[in-house]
């Protein structure tokens, strides 16, 4: 749920404070950067919309947390961007009033968001198990899967995957500002295990709201794995079944589909995080059970 609420309260302070081109303050700016902002995008908006507010100790520290870069601290000092203190004086009265009113509506959303989990929860099931000998995943998937290769989305041949025993489903999507953080690092991770666990796989489930969206996502991160055709993903019933309410979120199910880890704790919101650690405390447990069996 954090990861949505988060990617929900950034898009209603953007609509919001943009449309009245309010200059930022220290808070705005700390949840630009937990949301996944560059120091250097931050800065950018400073220049179009200004800065009222000040940096003492307790601001700045809240910002270094936040992901603040000495550059961007600089910048918010010196004072380049400040408004007037009579601009500051309004502008603080403005945010005072759309933040009130953001409170609001966000409070709304989280008993919204409540009762959805809370449904969410009852209607998601584990998949039933079925034999070993089989690999449910790839039977729900073959002949739907592409690959980023070459500068385009291409099928791709999937019977490898008939073999894996431990499959990653990835539920991201471009828009989030979230998922864009973790990706590369799942990507790093991916780039690192695959090659030594031919038993593992990851699947991208797109949750764009185009194909040219996902594209993109897939382009700008260079995703070494398989993800579902954009044209497909929203026929695949039994997949979509193991996505939480809120992305990143990273599932990693067995070949007879059963959840070994999740992002999701029932209802609470864990992180993808979870899992690749998750992950490789198996591949070390696997890796000690053949060394112990060589000898």
């Amino acid at each position: 749920m954090r990861g949505l609420f988060l990617c929900g309260f950034l898009l209603l302070f953007a609509v919001g404070a943009r449309s009245a081109q309010l200059p930022l303050t220290v808070k705005e700016v700390s949840l630009m950067l937990r949301a996944g902002y560059s120091s250097g995008s931050v800065v950018e908006e400073l220049s179009k919309r200004h800065f009222a507010d000040t940096v003492d100790s307790a601001k700045e520290s809240a910002l270094v947390k936040a992901g603040a870069t000495p550059a961007l601290l600089g910048a918010l000092k010196s004072g380049a961007y400040a408004v007037s203190a009579n601009e500051t004086a309004h502008a603080q009265e403005q945010i005072a009033r759309q933040s009130l009113q953001s409170e609001m509506q966000i409070e709304r959303s989280q008993k919204a968001d409540a009762a959805f989990q809370a449904k969410a929860a009852r209607d998601r099931k584990t998949p039933p198990l079925q034999a070993a000998a089989g690999n449910v995943i790839y039977d729900a998937v073959k002949g739907d899967l592409v690959r980023w290769n070459n500068g385009t989305v291409a099928p791709m041949e999937d019977e490898a995957l008939a073999n894996k025993k431990l499959i990653a489903l990835y539920f991201s999507g471009h828009w989030c500002p979230p998922c864009r953080k973790f990706t590369p690092e799942l990507v790093q991770y991916y780039n690192r295990v695959a090659p030594q666990h031919p038993e593992f796989e990851l699947i991208f489930v797109s949750r764009d709201k185009s194909l040219f969206a996902m594209q993109t996502y897939m382009r700008e991160n260079n995703m070494p794995w398989p993800a579902i055709d954009y044209q497909k993903v929203k026929g695949k019933d039994f997949i979509n079944g193991y996505a939480g309410n809120a992305v990143p979120c990273l599932v990693l199910v067995d070949s007879a589909g059963k959840i070994v880890s999740d992002s999701f704790a029932g209802t609470e919101y864990v992180g993808p995080q979870k899992v690749l650690t998750d992950l490789d405390a198996i591949f070390a447990k696997n890796a000690a059970g053949q060394v112990a069996q060589g000898r």
